[in-house]
């Protein structure tokens, strides 16, 4: 790799790459991640396909070209506002004897000069940088088209069962979507119409879930809402629901409206005018469900579950032989080591859970773990991961690494949206990523 030691803020810079391929000509790609605050303005190789998304440099070749080298270059613009140094990296992988390899690259060390156009008390710290919370996506909700309706619950004639049905119109939604309608106490459900979704019903709630929405822009789904033994059904049931998907890489959720009105019974028009009396009203995404569970994501019928073991705070010997609980952090230095939210969907590795805070330092020390250990609270408790990985496969490894390497034998990766927690599997399907035990 090619580039300059020395950069100033606010100007560009090239990068330069070679690669001895010798004969390869297979598949392809070459990725390096940028810090916050510095952004690929143009890259050009080729027969590759060149782009840049949430700070990734990527080329991807479909056959890489025949010549025995390969030149890689792309340009980098620096914010103006920018001081410091920080390292820069990369990881070419290509395929040989139907396995893929990685190769990477030698990091190069950077130094961004302080631009003389900005003022002192404007310019920021490069590593600082990075650990600012990045700003949120905006989102005007009226202007979203994306509905979701459901029919008020009719009774099934002669049974105590209910048929739910609910009206998709699209919009926005093209790919990844998912519903979710939690139950009345003392009730379950089963498919009826699915439009090819994968469904569900876990704990009382039930899903839809897509990788790819239905092509119709309207379309309806429906569901058998069943009492459960000994349960009496008494008026109407009450179901709260929420309809999410990806818009701009980030999740949006809206709240299911009900309408007491019958779809079967109206045309194209009297449903185009029931979308439109609908005002969208944005729900904020809870991520509630995926802690406590891992839903294998290869099963067609939404996934098996397996239990996690939380791990327990356990007593550690402390200085001078007496043994005991590690203290409680104090909220101020508790504060140093809360998880931050970052954009769009990552994965993390959880090594530990308890119901009390604990003296994170010491404790992860003591378990021979040296990495930054961050804190969030969650389902009343303390949950504590490491890492931050685009890549579920990286942060699988890393789980494997933790495994290995230190006594905590039940670490696993979670997933997250925009910092709040998702199951796994929603992250692959998001991310159209492959699961890997």
């Amino acid at each position: 790799m090619s580039v300059s030691s020395e950069v100033e803020a606010g100007s560009e810079f090239d990068v330069l790459i070679s690669v001895q391929k010798s004969d390869l000509e297979s598949f392809a790609r070459f990725q390096s991640q940028l810090p916050r605050g510095l952004t690929a303005v143009g890259g050009q190789a080729d027969n590759a396909d060149f782009s840049f998304s949430e700070g990734m440099v990527r080329f991807i070749w479909v056959r890489l070209p025949a010549p025995p080298d390969l030149q890689i270059k792309y340009r980098v613009k620096v914010d103006q506002r920018l001081m410091g140094s920080f390292t820069l990296g990369g990881t070419f992988s290509y395929v040989r004897g139907n396995q893929r390899k990685d190769v990477q690259l030698a990091a190069a060390s950077i130094r961004i000069r302080p631009s003389q156009k900005v003022a002192a008390d404007q310019r920021l710290d490069i590593s600082a940088f990075q650990e600012a919370l990045p700003a949120q996506r905006s989102l005007d909700a009226s202007q979203l088209k994306v509905r979701c309706i459901r029919e008020l619950p009719t009774v099934l004639e002669g049974s105590e069962d209910h048929i739910v049905r609910l009206l998709i119109n699209r919009g926005e939604a093209t790919k990844f979507a998912k519903i979710e309608e939690k139950l009345p106490e003392g009730y379950t459900a089963e498919p009826i119409e699915t439009k090819d979704a994968i469904f569900s019903c876990t704990g009382g709630v039930v899903k839809f879930l897509w990788m790819n929405l239905p092509p119709d822009p309207m379309f309806t789904v429906s569901y058998r809402l069943v009492p459960l033994a000994g349960k009496v059904a008494v008026g109407s049931p009450s179901i709260e629901g929420t309809f999410s998907f990806v818009q701009s890489g980030a999740t949006r959720a809206i709240k299911i409206t009900q309408r007491d009105v019958e779809f079967g019974k109206m045309d194209a028009a009297a449903l185009e005018q029931l979308v439109q009396s609908v005002q969208v009203q944005l729900d904020p995404l809870t991520g509630a469900e995926a802690s406590s569970n891992y839903t294998h994501p290869e099963t067609s019928a939404g996934g098996r579950e397996y239990p996690v073991q939380e791990q327990r705070i356990s007593p550690i010997r402390a200085a001078g032989g007496r043994r005991g609980l590690v203290p409680r952090e104090t909220s101020r230095s508790m504060d140093q080591y809360l998880l931050a939210p970052e954009e769009g969907v990552y994965y993390r590795v959880q090594v530990a859970a308890g119901h009390k805070p604990i003296n994170i330092n010491r404790y992860f020390k003591h378990l021979s773990l040296r990495a930054d250990v961050r804190t969030e609270r969650h389902e009343g408790w303390y949950k504590y991961s490491v890492g931050s990985f685009k890549e579920y496969k990286d942060a699988r490894d890393y789980r494997v690494q933790v495994w290995n390497t230190t006594p905590i034998r039940d670490a696993f990766v979670a997933a997250y949206n925009n910092g709040q927690r998702i199951t796994v599997q929603e992250a692959l399907m998001i991310t159209s990523q492959k699961w890997y035990k």
